[in-house]
């Protein structure tokens, strides 16, 4: 018999175990190991049945154990002295404390999911483990975040496979009673709630759980509740379910929604309002509408406020692809939109041209009718600072959104990368961290020189067979439990017990089932695959988890084909496909493989953070070099599987690739890993080990990633909104105004001749080209506009590679309507060399100089298309207005690069860049410090970040990106 609802009670601790209780509810738990010890010892049983989760095993507990408990004095001071270590970690300050003033007192950081402990399932997979991560990193060095997010009653699915090998979800409900979180409640004790409009009068409200995730407050915004009719009350029913106004309605509440529950929060905490706001992915857009509105209700007006609202955003994008992208009828949205009770102030037409797709016609660019609003596109035009997730990545998505910025090449728009981390704490296993204390004093597995003499190459296997003996438990029992669940009422069959070997080389795959991750890439020559598997001398074993979006077929048909390969007798043992793939699962199986496998088609892996938790581990990558490993592979750190030619899915590409896996498997990978000396430790496989945990533990760490955020968004976008403040926000409207008559006059400028010399005879290595322009500047004073030469070597049909920017000074007037800009360029190295001038609007307060998405270049003409659209778009990014005449252009004989000693790079800086020169592509540099020393900047080198002038060597960085 089956209850009609189930709820947790929760116990009523003795007064001598008030410790437990506060150290269960705060999440810190989950990555501190002395905090789980302690609750492990309570009860070991208990601890592994409740899927170590402390809240439950307090409820599950037995009163009798509780009283034991409470009598024993060394428990209860162990515990006494956990709360106490949580206390100062909570109150003591960290790394963001020694920032200064500059760095913001509060911090928005907002997700449509949550990955943070597996008790609290809010996540479906790795944006939401990255989003888990980023606040743990937060949290342990001190940054003044406030998360949000949504609760959702069934988080995203329980995964099961039939006897066929077809995925079954389930969708238990989550009791919050049973949850490390509480209700946000008013000073009088009511919960909060926030509301939203809905059109024909409704109303959506939702209350607010609160979760501490160590020092970082998590609010989740919950509409089960008797205000709302059934309708609104499923809105937060299941993560990414739903028809399309279902998630509408999400992503409203959790945008507008979240703001205003930030707002309750920060009354009731006496927290300073966040001056930054973070949103992870498109979702919570509307973030920055709800801001704007509150502006507008202060007096400003939508474009004034726009300013401010940029100025203090930063918007992070995930995906690769544009199908990865929500996109939402544009009729739909502005259903809800209109009326003005949802966002007051705000009209429609404004709020919705921030959504649309350039080319709708739907005043994001000349076009047709408008049919789409775009989420990705709104986030980005409401962020003055973007990135994508790993250096490749960040080229992609400048690809992706080009479209954002006509006129501009790919490598000048303004999105750069951080590439991601993953939060050491939560991913190393016990045993590795146990294995540094012991020879290292230190549990920091990260700060570990693991090729140190201090550790043993015997010492480091033998804790790596551990952890496999760990795996290999975990799979034979979760294949026990599918066996039976699929076969009830039966005996498992004596196999089970033979699934894995601890001494076999162990490959790991877990992640989503996606078709561009080929789940099913390994089994396409199975008689080959079945070899390697099968080799009596040289045997290999494959751990497979992953889930499949409920409605996507060929994601499921992928795990069936899986599925069904390994249920065949000759490799049944060798390779398992293990359901449910979660935070538990993964703390497991991450640390029990010997080579962690990941082949993408390239360039659709943003990221790819599994890869990075199995090398904390020690596990070696065999990766597509595509997301991290991209930047990360130096070629003793694991295998780079071969690219075949060109993009896209193909057969052909398929079997390229796959052969590829195959030859590194069979003469690389097997042979190194059975090479054993007479210890039966592999020496060079070991090597490989200590070399790869060396080198990449710091670099693949979430803290590495949060400081880069601190320091190359968050500070700057602080700066930024901070410099908008001033007597009423009047700098942000006098920059507003700004733009506005920028952007009038704009199809007026031009560059309408350039003219070079200086060069005697042939041109020769450090001969100085002397150039100047005569730009026509439609009524705008020579310091609003950054006249540029763009140089590098030349191809026969005149197209510029490896370029680099200098900035060309006025020097008065020419005809009328034109000023003279002139400067210099050295020429230092032989070869062909081409250059050509462009112009782009200057001001302080610009983060980037494609910041208004207005250029013109020599080489251009005049666009009726691009007027149309620059009018049609006052307000926003993404017109089309590259409106020019045709200049000259001049060619040498050598490349160049030297800068000018008085001149500004780009001037969009309050620090002054003398001599400042940008290298590495046809981008200037942003000029408000958002980069680091080599950092990529909208794909431009910057050489002496800090305005000083330096030049640095034009390396590729594998840090921040604008």
């Amino acid at each position: 018999m089956k209850a009609i609802r189930r709820f947790t009670v929760r116990p009523v601790l003795p007064p001598a175990l008030d410790a437990l209780g506060v150290l269960a509810s705060n999440l810190r738990w989950s990555w501190h190991e002395p905090t789980k010890r302690l609750f492990r010892e309570m009860s070991a049983e208990l601890w592994e049945s409740t899927g170590h989760d402390p809240v439950a095993l307090l409820g599950a507990i037995g009163t009798d154990r509780l009283r034991q408990l409470a009598d024993d004095r060394g428990f209860v001071e162990w515990a006494n002295g956990l709360r106490s270590d949580l206390e100062v970690y909570l109150r003591e300050p960290r790394w963001y404390q020694s920032l200064g003033d500059d760095a913001p007192t509060s911090i928005a950081y907002f997700s449509p999911e949550f990955g943070i402990a597996a008790s609290l399932p809010q996540y479906s997979g790795g944006l939401g483990i990255l989003a888990g991560d980023h606040l743990k990193a937060a949290s342990d060095l001190g940054v003044p975040l406030v998360a949000v997010g949504l609760f959702y009653r069934a988080g995203y699915f329980s995964q099961s496979l039939s006897a066929e090998g077809w995925q079954k979800e389930s969708y238990p409900v989550l009791d919050a009673d049973g949850l490390p979180v509480q209700l946000l409640r008013n000073a009088d004790g009511t919960p909060v709630v926030v509301t939203l409009a809905m059109p024909d009068g409704g109303a959506l409200s939702a209350r607010v759980w609160r979760a501490e995730v160590g020092r970082v407050p998590l609010l989740l915004l919950d509409t089960d509740i008797p205000e709302n009719t059934a309708e609104y009350r499923a809105v937060t029913d299941r993560l990414y379910g739903g028809d399309t106004e279902h998630r509408l309605r999400q992503e409203l509440l959790l945008g507008i929604g979240g703001v205003r529950a930030v707002e309750h929060w920060c009354d009731l905490s006496d927290v300073t309002f966040p001056t930054v706001f973070h949103t992870n992915e498109g979702h919570a857009g509307f973030l920055g509408l709800e801001r704007i509105s509150s502006l507008i209700g202060q007096g400003l007006s939508f474009a004034e406020a726009l300013e401010v609202v940029r100025a203090g955003t930063v918007f992070t994008t995930h995906t690769p692809v544009p199908a990865g992208i929500d996109r939402f009828d544009r009729g739909l949205v502005a259903r809800y939109l209109e009326g003005g009770d949802l966002l007051p102030g705000v009209d429609p037409g404004d709020a919705l041209a921030l959504g649309a797709e350039p080319g709708d016609g739907g005043d994001g660019g000349a076009g047709g009718e408008a049919s789409a609003f775009n989420m990705a596109f709104m986030g980005l035009r409401l962020a003055q600072r973007a990135n994508g997730v790993s250096e490749l990545h960040g080229d992609v998505s400048r690809g992706m959104f080009q479209k954002l910025w006509p006129g501009f090449e790919q490598a000048d728009v303004p999105i750069g990368s951080i590439t991601n981390g993953v939060h050491a704490a939560t991913w190393t296993d016990s045993r590795m961290v146990r294995l540094a204390e012991e020879r290292f004093g230190t549990t920091d597995t990260t700060s570990v020189d693991w090729q140190s003499d201090a550790l043993s190459d015997d010492d480091l296997w033998r804790v790596r067979r551990e952890m496999k003996q760990a795996l290999v438990a975990d799979a034979r029992e979760r294949e026990r439990a599918l066996w039976l669940e699929q076969n009830r009422g039966g005996i498992t069959p004596d196999w089970i017990d033979q699934v894995l070997d601890p001494d076999v080389l162990t490959i790991g795959f877990a992640r989503r089932v996606p078709t561009y991750k080929r789940l099913t890439l390994m089994l396409h020559d199975q008689e080959r695959l079945t070899r390697i598997l099968t080799d009596p001398d040289r045997p290999v074993q494959i751990v497979v988890a992953g889930k499949s979006h409920p409605h996507d077929e060929d994601g499921k048909r992928l795990i069936q084909k899986l599925v069904e390969f390994a249920q065949q007798p000759a490799v049944r043992g060798r390779i398992v496909f293990l359901t449910n793939y979660d935070i538990r699962m993964a703390q497991v199986l991450y640390p029990g493989t010997d080579v962690w496998l990941n082949n993408p088609l390239r360039p659709l892996e943003a990221c790819g953070t599994s890869g990075m938790k199995a090398a904390m581990n020690g596990s070696l990558n065999l990766s597509i070099l595509d997301g991290w490993w991209n930047e990360y592979f130096d070629g003793v750190n694991g295998w780079a599987i071969p690219t075949a030619p060109g993009e896209g899915a193909s057969e052909e590409r398929d079997l390229f690739e796959a052969n590829a896996l195959y030859d590194l498997l069979e003469t690389r990978v097997v042979p190194e890993f059975y090479d054993r000396g007479d210890d039966g430790v592999p020496r060079a496989w070991m090597s490989r080990v200590r070399h790869s945990l060396a080198h990449l533990s710091p670099e693949l760490s979430a803290e590495r990633m949060v400081r880069e955020y601190v320091e190359n968004l968050y500070v700057p976008a602080a700066r930024s909104r901070a410099a908008l403040a001033p007597e009423n926000a009047r700098p942000a409207r006098e920059l507003a105004a700004w733009k506005q008559r920028v952007r009038g006059a704009w199809p007026g400028v031009a560059v309408a001749h350039v003219e070079s010399g200086g060069l005697e005879h042939v041109p020769q290595v450090d001969d100085v080209l002397r150039l100047r322009a005569r730009i026509r500047t439609a009524g705008l004073s020579p310091d609003e506009l950054s006249v540029q030469v763009v140089y590098g070597a030349a191809s026969f049909d005149g197209e510029l590679t490896s370029t680099r920017v200098v900035e060309l000074r006025p020097a008065g007037g020419g005809e009328s309507g034109e000023t003279v800009f002139e400067g210099e360029v050295r020429l230092v190295h032989s070869g062909g060399f081409g250059y050509t001038v462009r112009v782009l609007p200057r001001h302080p307060l610009l983060a980037a100089p494609a910041e208004l998405g207005l250029i013109a270049h020599a080489d251009d003409a005049p666009s009726d298309a691009a007027a149309e659209a620059l009018g049609r778009v006052p307000s926003l990014l993404g017109q089309t207005s590259v409106p020019s005449t045709p200049g000259g252009q001049g060619y040498g004989g050598s490349a160049s690069d030297t800068g000018f000693g008085d001149a500004s790079s780009d001037g969009f800086d309050d620090r002054a860049h003398e001599g400042h020169e940008a290298d590495g592509s046809e981008a200037g540099p942003q000029g408000d410090g958002a980069h680091t020393d080599g950092a990529h900047v909208g794909g431009a080198h910057v050489d002496g970040a800090d305005g000083d002038g330096s030049h640095g060597d034009g390396a590729p960085s594998d840090r921040a990106e604008g």
